[in-house]
């Protein structure tokens, strides 16, 4: 199921599976049992909607395999479970790839069922390819404040919301819903208008770590290293995990990715290649055993570093890291000046992503010189002082030229590494494939960059990123 393969996870090909798509594909609860007596509990799918899967036989066979191994992510921690009085309901959410690479989230709400005495809590947990944490934890409230008041309420409510249309980002749909006691409810979910935000709590992850082992993470992600976050909360794991890798836009994490890791599949963190992996505290102690080398071993808990490779302050360019962390530094106040957002979390995320954003565009943002097959109106092609871009191919992107058109020499560097990793060709890729399509957050900013230099600076392509590592002062303007 964690299998990778050779393509690569692109924006265009999430939006291709987004179309046709029903809100979520099933919905399971999930419960601890005991074999027998003097061993740990095993978490068991108790219920499961819709009953029948029909849908091609690939889809029924990855999902059956699925539903194997989704007991343990919702109860990774089940061996140290004993039966309580009072829990305080939980959220949190994990991730399943599939063979061609595909994401699906799985959506948890963990609470105590009604009664007297001790008892084990359940999981609801619905599983969908849409990666909108807001969106299903209202979806999750409604299920917890049905299932107080019977359990027999919540799958006519769950056949409602997969009837329900797939929204656009931006748009709200609504479900109606009979409750006993209240009639008729109508429940309106919306999608946040940047769909790139919506699965993002950027708040827990500043309050996890300090911003300098933030920016050592960040920049050990960037050259596609081994990390592993532990912290004592499933909710504290996914949401910093996700939080992270929303942090590479317009890049894509390509390879292994699991927020929370059952205890059962530890000995994927001895694997060779690249993953973002989330562990609970109490895993520590067998990590310990493993023979891992050459992994980033990262403490929410106490915002530290476990293990590491000493060399995480030094990776990216100074100027572009300093300038980076000056913005971040201000975040919040930066986020007050806004005032155009409704909360104050979405301002803190807007501010935040736009942050990494200008970061990849003073870093790459002159990319789009060195897409061959790409017409330009105010440029000559015979011109000697721009690449050649006249003439579509394949795979036509100028790799040498892009990273010597760069006058810094540490940014050089750090280019000549970045440029072979899979995030980056995904990146290179995806835009070979869209060329004409619509364009992202990322684009408008990189062509806003492009178009305030002087048309000297554009044509002379050496003297293209003359202003590269400039403390970012346009994140200062309102």
């Amino acid at each position: 199921m964690l299998r990778q393969t050779g393509r690569y996870r692109t924006l265009e090909r999430d939006l291709m599976e987004l179309q046709e798509r029903k809100l979520f594909e099933y919905f399971i609860v999930v419960a601890l049992h005991k074999t027998k007596a003097g061993v740990p509990y095993l978490p068991e799918v108790t219920q499961q909607f819709p009953l029948k899967l029909e849908r091609s036989f690939k889809f029924m066979r990855e999902t059956e395999d699925q539903l194997k191994v989704i007991p343990q992510f919702c109860f990774p921690d089940a061996k140290d479970w004993a039966p309580v009085d009072n829990f305080p309901s939980e959220t949190f959410s994990f991730v399943l790839t599939g063979e061609d690479g595909s994401r699906r989230f799985g959506y948890c709400r963990r609470l105590l069922p009604s009664g007297k005495g001790r008892r084990l809590p359940e999981v609801y947990c619905i599983v969908s390819r849409l990666g909108c944490f807001d969106l299903f934890s209202k979806i999750l409230d409604e299920v917890e404040k049905r299932r107080a008041i019977s359990p027999a309420l919540v799958q006519p409510f769950m056949r409602g919301i997969m009837e329900a249309p797939f929204p656009a980002p931006g748009r709200t749909i609504t479900v109606k819903n009979f409750l006993p006691g209240s009639g008729t409810e109508v429940i309106q979910l919306c999608r946040p208008s940047d769909s790139r935000l919506e699965h993002v709590d950027f708040e827990c992850l500043f309050s996890s770590l300090s911003l300098r082992l933030l920016l050592r993470v960040f920049a050990s992600l960037l050259l596609e290293r081994r990390v592993i976050f532990t912290a004592d909360k499933l909710s504290t794991l996914s949401q910093c995990c996700h939080a992270v890798v929303a942090l590479l836009y317009p890049f894509t994490w390509q390879h292994t990715y699991i927020p929370v890791l059952p205890p059962s599949m530890l000995d994927i963190v001895c694997t060779p290649t690249p993953f973002i992996v989330g562990l609970l505290s109490s895993s520590l102690p067998r990590l310990k055993e493993l023979p891992i080398e050459e992994v980033l071993v990262v403490d929410l808990g106490n915002s530290r570093f476990l293990r590491q490779l000493d060399d995480e302050d030094s990776i990216l360019p100074h100027k572009l890291q300093a300038a980076l962390e000056h913005v971040l530094e201000r975040r919040r106040e930066l986020a007050c000046e806004k005032g155009d957002l409704p909360n104050d979390s979405s301002s803190l995320s807007a501010v935040v992503s736009e942050a990494f954003v200008r970061f990849f565009v003073e870093m790459v943002g002159h990319y789009s010189l060195f897409m061959g097959g790409l017409e330009r109106d105010d440029e000559s092609p015979s011109s000697p002082t721009l690449p050649s871009l006249s003439c579509p191919s394949p795979s036509s992107f100028q790799r040498e030229a892009f990273r010597k058109a760069v006058t810094s020499k540490s940014l050089r560097r750090f280019l000549e590494v970045f440029m072979e990793t899979q995030m980056f060709s995904g990146f290179i890729q995806e835009r070979e494939l869209r060329r004409q399509g619509l364009k992202g957050l990322f684009e408008v900013r990189a062509q806003e960059y492009l178009d305030s230099l002087p048309g000297s600076e554009q044509r002379g392509v050496n003297k293209f990123l003359k202003g590269l590592g400039n403390k970012m002062k346009f994140l200062s303007k309102k």
